[in-house]
């Protein structure tokens, strides 16, 4: 699928910029009331562009109707939790500080508490387009006291992706529809039997990887074991490593206790992610990953590994709850917002340039470059959107049965904790109950004893 005309000449990169610095410092722009710094996180993949190409025209639109006033953009080439932790260093000085900053929405609460962000409730009191959000959107970038922090451009869902002609030689068929965790493994197994050479599943796992494996590998199998299970909201209390949460490392355990996943080094790469987007799918070595709805952008608009035959040769499958129990999905969602630091020094002209990227024109063209879903109602109807690349329907269908994970800001502690329990069954250090006994010591240390169990 190409991008259309439009699209396309967005997304050409001048030559300067793919020769220009692959990891960023934050700069001081002199205290210049001109100027907006835009800090944002640049792919690990030397090949993926997309934001920076986006950013680039946004820039120019911006300073052509804006006279006298620039754009430095600040890329920041890092695996999630470095940019994060870089990020925030930022935002801690005057003198560092970004006007603008890209913040993952399971971060975006742990900011707001460290004083690092300012609300932008008096700038959206004024802007028109904010009715056009859908309100789990407008939810994600909204803190404790009920201010909103940060501007959506987008959403995921998760599911199953696998390869129809591996399937096939599997004798598996090319419509797969697993209807709880043992179909999975059962499919699994058979791969590895009938079909030797590949990597039956790709669950990501363990503390590199950081939220790829915890929300997109783990919470995908603990949402699909009952209701609230990390957090419950009526109690306002985390919930303890329970029944379900020992389940959910239990099938991690088991994918790699019995080789049906990548061999445990790999499987503990940080940029396990890049290999499986741009190698192991693309190059049939892979043949089933629970990943995201974002996987398409690495193989159009001239992403890093062009694979022309992608949605002729995989297909998708909703990941399902543990037993097959109601609804008999799930899936999970985040994104990623726009917010501007506490210590900026031009917040108001850096409200400006995400009014700039938040045109109607310029959030379709973003959510076409990234393969997001869109969380803004009239881009959810743009016809390129809806054409904008197979599948589209099938991930924006697991909206329905989306979770998102707890918005408190003690969360990213809590998912460290994941993290490390994950690591432990998938290197076999501790069982699935040990694990999850660790976790449960851990996590009543983080929130200070205030947890429920199940």
């Amino acid at each position: 699928m190409r991008p259309t005309a439009r699209l396309a000449a967005k997304l050409t990169l001048v030559a300067a910029l793919a020769a220009g610095s692959l990891t960023a410092c934050g700069g001081d722009s002199g205290g210049d009331s001109d100027t907006v710094e835009v800090a944002y996180n640049r792919s690990t993949d030397n090949k993926i562009r997309f934001k920076d190409a986006f950013l680039e025209s946004m820039k120019r639109q911006f300073e052509k109707e804006h006279p006298g006033k620039k754009i430095k953009l600040v890329p920041i080439q890092a695996p999630d939790n470095d940019y994060a932790t870089k990020v925030q260093q930022m935002m801690r000085s005057p003198k560092t500080a970004p006007d603008l900053v890209y913040e993952d929405t399971f971060r975006i609460n742990s900011d707001i508490k460290a004083g690092y962000l300012r609300p932008l409730d008096d700038y959206i009191a004024q802007w028109d387009t904010w009715d056009r959000f859908v309100d789990t959107a407008k939810e994600a970038a909204k803190a404790e006291d009920g201010r909103t922090y940060g501007i959506p451009d987008g959403t995921d869902t998760r599911g199953l992706w696998f390869n129809k002609e591996i399937f096939a030689k599997a004798g598996l068929p090319a419509d797969w529809q697993p209807r709880n965790w043992a179909d999975i493994l059962d499919t699994a197994r058979t791969i590895k039997r009938k079909v030797p050479g590949v990597v039956p599943l790709n669950v990501y796992t363990g503390k590199a990887p950081g939220e790829a494996a915890v929300m997109q590998g783990f919470e995908m199998l603990l949402y699909g074991t009952g209701p609230d299970p990390l957090y419950d909201p009526s109690a306002k209390k985390w919930v303890a490593g329970g029944r379900g949460f020992t389940d959910a490392l239990d099938f991690v355990r088991t994918v790699y206790s019995e080789k049906l996943g990548p061999d445990v080094s790999d499987a503990l790469d940080p940029n396990v992610g890049t290999r499986v987007a741009t190698e192991w799918l693309p190059e049939g070595k892979l043949a089933i990953s629970l990943d995201g709805s974002w996987m398409g952008q690495n193989w159009i608009n001239d992403g890093p590994k062009e694979w022309p035959d992608w949605d002729k040769d995989l297909a998708q499958a909703a990941m399902p709850t543990q037993n097959g129990q109601a609804p008999g999905k799930v899936s999970m969602s985040g994104g990623w917002t726009w917010a501007i630091p506490q210590k900026a020094k031009n917040p108001r002209l850096a409200w400006d340039f995400i009014e700039t990227m938040q045109t109607r024109e310029n959030a379709v063209d973003w959510d076409v470059a990234a393969a997001q879903i869109a969380v803004r109602d009239d881009v959810a109807e743009d016809p390129e959107y809806l054409t904008s690349m197979p599948g589209i329907d099938f991930f924006t269908g697991l909206v329905q049965y989306t979770h998102y994970r707890p918005a408190l800001p003690v969360y990213p502690q809590v998912s460290t904790a994941i993290g490390e329990a994950m690591e432990k069954v998938t290197t076999g250090d501790s069982s699935a109950a040990e694990a999850a006994k660790e976790y449960d010591e851990a996590l009543r240390t983080i929130v200070d004893g205030a947890v429920v169990t199940r």
